[in-house]
């Protein structure tokens, strides 16, 4: 396959030109334009490494669309897979929390038909983009560690002497969300938050959040170590989740942790970055304009300069809006390599993913063509180790 006629973003430069693909690898880059019949051409758009997501809970939207409503595995799993390769995702870490902190909610009855549908489409082929688990751990909870190794075990094969086996199990994030620390520093967001999540009123709010902050007293600390100790085991790269101070990113940095997911503060995000973290944000922080529950807003750390990864979060097609975004902003020094290299080749890195991330001879193909449209850019095509998915 060749792609012409596009601007190739790469990881220091964009260049003009052509690029040809053979057996599902970037094999040939030129600035020169292709004259075969053959070739793909690209209008002039922007080619894209595809991007690689780290944290999405999209997946539950389509598993349960209306309250009470369990959707068939398959077909939740195909909308979602079809919604992120429409959005140029090609990587997806599909984020299931478990030891959830509310056990009259959906995430736990879902949780093992979600895993087990996210692993056999994938192991059948049958998804677009290349899908792995990202298991969110809320730490106050008795049963988390437990239910944390008992998925371990289940889906990390035994390796064999080739080193073939792999584990569908890319990241692992520590998270804590106790009323009056991290996320939630402003109890009154909390109680904002949680009772028109869950329709509680006062009272039973008041019960609720004694009930969490008497858990995390019990189990946060232990799960924390635990879960930790039991990811570098693993090799599972290990995020630490909305941080507040100096004294949390320390903490995660000794813990091995490799990316600092949604920091709340800008302290927070500037120890974190000089730990050697990877700082990740939600891209609908930037695309909105600040964060939902009143924290820091990605766009002042990246006018700091620590801002590294940009995660969709709960809205697939705000992750290259914001990269684009950020590219954009006159307030800071992100010109469009580096925005792009936000949704590619940094969370790429932080995975140990040496084979994707980059548009460059040798890596896998997974590419976005995009064409530029006011302050976003509109996905045309989408490959897959070669392959057309969109």
């Amino acid at each position: 396959m060749i792609i012409t006629n596009v601007k190739m973003v790469l990881a220091d430069q964009i260049i003009t030109g052509s690029l040809e693909v053979r057996d599902g690898k970037i094999c040939t880059l030129s600035d020169t334009q292709s004259s075969l019949s053959c070739a793909i051409d690209g209008q002039g758009a922007f080619l894209l490494p595809g991007l690689i997501e780290l944290h999405t809970d999209n997946l539950e939207k389509f598993f349960t669309p209306r309250p009470k409503v369990n959707w068939p595995g398959h077909s939740a799993m195909a909308s979602h897979d079809a919604l992120m390769v429409a959005s140029g995702i090609t990587t997806v870490l599909d984020a299931v929390a478990i030891g959830y902190i509310n056990d009259q909610g959906t995430r736990l009855a879902n949780l093992d038909r979600m895993l087990s549908t996210i692993v056999s489409t994938q192991q059948a082929g049958h998804n677009r983009a290349e899908h792995l688990l990202h298991l969110r751990c809320e730490l106050p909870n008795a049963d988390t560690f437990e239910t944390f190794e008992t998925l371990v075990n289940k889906f990390t094969p035994q390796f064999t002497q080739q080193g073939t086996a792999k584990s569908p199990i890319a990241m692992v994030s520590l998270m804590d969300h106790t009323p009056g620390q991290r996320q939630f520093i402003d109890s009154e967001k909390y109680r904002t938050y949680y009772m028109g999540k869950y329709g509680l009123n006062v009272q039973e709010m008041a019960a609720f959040e004694a009930e969490q902050t008497q858990a995390s007293l019990l189990w946060s600390d232990k799960n924390r170590q635990a879960i930790a100790a039991s990811a570098r085991r693993h090799g599972f790269a290990l995020a630490s989740h909305d941080d507040a101070t100096v004294a949390h990113a320390q903490e995660s940095a000794d813990l091995g942790c490799c990316i600092a997911e949604f920091p709340t503060t800008v302290a927070a995000a500037k120890a974190s970055h000089a730990a050697g973290l990877q700082v990740m944000m939600g891209a609908p922080n930037i695309v909105r304009g600040g964060s939902h529950s009143g924290n820091v807003a990605a766009a002042t750390l990246a006018s700091e300069g620590v801002l590294d990864i940009l995660s969709s979060d709960y809205y697939p097609a705000s992750m290259l809006d914001a990269a684009y975004q950020v590219a954009l902003d006159s307030n800071n020094q992100y010109d469009l390599c580096q925005a792009i290299q936000m949704v590619s080749k940094t969370p790429a890195k932080a995975l140990a993913m040496d084979d994707r991330g980059c548009i460059e001879e040798g890596k896998r193909a997974d590419l976005v063509l995009a064409m530029p449209n006011e302050d976003r850019l509109r996905v045309m095509q989408v490959w897959r180790t070669g392959e057309r998915v969109f």
